[in-house]
């Protein structure tokens, strides 16, 4: 516990722009810099959403561009394959751009990742369609997919290390669900764009050149991205590191790969991290990306009008993730985690059911109730998965672990759930994937270690 003399030295420079003081008994950060590292981070999940709401608003759109030879199924089963493949390297992106940043700090390496992103974005854009280079257009769209996996590896992990490193121990739910709250803006964003062109523009102009409005916007999104990020300072944790190697006359130390693994409670850590973002990122793709194309393909619903009711339940989830954040720190991430994973269990067939039933109010009734639980992980996970690993391996163990998962469970789900659904003809694939998910997430977060309000591992109390 920090003593008064401790602290006094610190809470003078509380006024200080943009500076944070930190000491072996506490860290006091200044809060206008807490706010802009917020927003920092925010801005690039923002922007990663945005790619993400497109591509999957667009599918149909992308599969006639670049898979016109093939029937309306196997378009759609290409589009999202590729959508797949960019999640094949993002472990490769967070296993180079986690341990850079325990390496050399957590805003340089989002300042790279940002730059990426928005360069794999805004050459999707560039691409001609198969008509005009054949074979080379899918090729090229997939190349274009695998670097923003490589920089998106990179992204998250380091976005919730930045912002976990910055909040106040009792406000780091608060500050870390605006992590999502970006994540819901930039697909708001991408799925109301990728609405408007198809609602208004003729199917020859969208297939022509209307498709790669959204993607070119990426690279001025980037550049005022990379602005911002580049004016941040280091984290209070890291920069403590920093400064304690400096004082010994030493380089930051290489942590090296299997120190992610191996030691004290490591492994266990890492399988937690697995375990919750599976559930998270599972759930997440069902209900965001895979959905849209359930309506469509799979419902004969109308496409737009099925895009207009989704964008809804997210301006309701938006409306709901701050306060959710807040009841985090009140509350308690397990708390917040297992009832949501609870409630996936409980409700994610009655939520099918609705959304089969096929009327307005029932599609918006179940795919309301499956974002309400989404917020459960949404709130609670950019400030819970963070604490489960020390400072100077944080960045890339979180990176690595969030990214596996990822590709494994999460960037499938709509690949996935769409071949299942074509093989079987069963439509209560979707329940059934979602609820498999929420075991094992319940079974996580029953396992994992209580951090709302408490210091970081390796960090001291942050006020």
């Amino acid at each position: 516990m920090a003593t008064a003399t401790s602290i006094a030295p610190s809470t003078s420079r509380l006024h200080a722009p943009a500076r944070s003081h930190t000491s072996s008994d506490v860290t006091v950060t200044d809060p206008s810099l807490v706010k802009r590292a917020v927003k920092a981070a925010a801005l690039g999940n923002a922007m990663e959403w945005f790619d993400f709401g497109v591509y999957g608003y667009l599918t149909a759109t992308l599969g006639h561009v670049f898979f016109p030879t093939a029937s309306s199924t196997a378009q759609v089963l290409s589009t999202l394959g590729t959508f797949a493949a960019a999640f094949l390297v993002r472990p490769i992106g967070g296993a180079f751009f986690g341990p850079l940043g325990d390496r050399i700090g957590r805003q340089k390496v989002l300042a790279i990742t940002m730059i990426m992103m928005a360069a794999g974005t805004f050459a999707i854009g560039l691409i001609p369609s198969y008509n005009a280079i054949g074979v080379w257009a899918p090729v090229l769209l997939i190349v274009a997919r695998m670097v923003q996996g490589f920089s998106t590896g990179g992204e998250y992990g380091g976005a919730c290390t930045f912002i976990a490193e910055y909040a106040p121990d009792k406000r780091r739910g608060f500050f870390g669900s605006f992590l999502e709250f970006g994540t819901l803006v930039g697909y708001v964003a991408g799925a109301g764009l990728a609405t408007l062109l198809t609602t208004m523009l003729s199917d020859g102009d969208l297939y022509g050149w209307g498709w790669r409005l959204p993607f070119l916007i990426a690279g001025p999104i980037g550049l005022v991205g990379l602005y911002v990020r580049m004016k941040l300072e280091e984290t209070p944790a890291f920069q403590k590191l920093a400064d304690e190697a400096e004082a010994k006359q030493k380089a930051q130390p290489k942590q090296k790969f299997k120190d992610m693994f191996v030691g004290k409670g490591a492994a266990n850590a890492m399988l937690l991290c697995v375990a919750l973002v599976l559930v998270f990122n599972v759930t997440d793709y069902m209900l965001l990306s895979y959905m849209p194309t359930f309506l469509s393909e799979e419902l004969g619903y109308d496409a737009t009008h099925g895009t207009l009711i989704l964008i809804g339940v997210m301006v309701l989830m938006m409306a709901v993730q701050i306060p959710m954040g807040a009841a985090n720190d009140r509350f308690g991430h397990r708390r917040v985690i297992g009832g949501a994973c609870a409630g996936f269990v409980l409700l994610s067939v009655p939520a099918v059911l609705l959304i089969r039933e096929g009327s307005t109010w029932a599609i918006a009734l179940g795919l309301a109730a499956l974002g309400l639980l989404l917020v459960g992980f949404t709130s609670s996970m950019p400030s819970a998965l963070p604490a489960l690993f020390p400072t100077k391996v944080r960045y890339g163990s979180l990176s690595v672990g969030f990214n596996l998962s990822v590709s494994l469970f999460g960037g499938t789900t709509p690949l996935v759930a769409a071949a299942l659904v074509a093989a079987t003809g069963n439509l209560m694939i979707p329940a059934y994937y979602m609820m498999a998910a929420a075991v094992i997430g319940g079974i996580a977060a029953w396992r994992m270690r209580e951090s709302a309000g408490r210091p970081l591992p390796g960090s001291p109390p942050a006020i």
